[in-house]
């Protein structure tokens, strides 16, 4: 299993419960698919350099795992249909 990382930019209009539910939400489709996660961070609301679809502001949240390529797939599947995420991205952590 590789080491990877994603940061989700979450609806900043959502209650608190509302947003740990939908960390909580991608953290089973991690584990579900065969992954481990390791670490979550949250960094709270913060100001976006430019509005995303009409949002000056977005919740931040990174989430540090360890999955195959077929978990990455299916997260970055369910993250782009998933309408209380802004923006997301996912990278692979390397050796530094």
């Amino acid at each position: 299993m590789r080491d990877y990382e994603t940061m989700l930019i979450i609806d900043p209009m959502l209650e608190a419960d509302a947003t740990e539910a939908v960390i909580g939400r991608f953290s089973d489709v991690i584990e579900k698919n065969g992954g481990k996660v390791e670490k979550i961070d949250r960094w709270g609301k913060r100001k976006l350099t430019y509005p995303i679809n009409g949002h000056a502001d977005g919740y931040y949240a990174v989430l540090a795992f360890k999955g195959e390529n077929a978990t990455v797939e299916e997260l970055d599947r369910v993250l782009r249909i998933a309408d209380e995420i802004v923006r997301h991205t996912i990278v692979r952590r390397g050796k530094q």
